[in-house]
């Protein structure tokens, strides 16, 4: 289709109203699939940051039960091999 002036590109042959709305809506769903991921990767790295500093000011109390066994516990085969 050929335009010999630009309003004629505008107007789009009288579509105009369907042809720059679905454009519109191009945009919106581009940006949202390109933001979106991008988003949730900073909050996801942001979480694990917070969990590693506070697991860092911790400390670590497995190393304490794993040596200490309440009284009276049965142990398993399998604990005991």
């Amino acid at each position: 289709m050929q335009f010999s002036n630009f309003q004629e590109f505008i107007e789009m042959g009288g579509y105009a109203f369907n042809v720059w709305s679905v454009y519109g809506m191009f945009l919106i769903f581009l940006t949202v699939n390109l933001y979106g991921p991008l988003r949730k990767n900073r909050q996801i790295i942001r979480n694990l940051k917070r969990r590693y500093a506070l697991n860092a000011q911790i400390p670590s109390r497995s190393a304490s039960a794993d040596t200490q066994r309440p009284t009276g516990s049965e142990t398993t085969e399998e604990e005991s091999a």
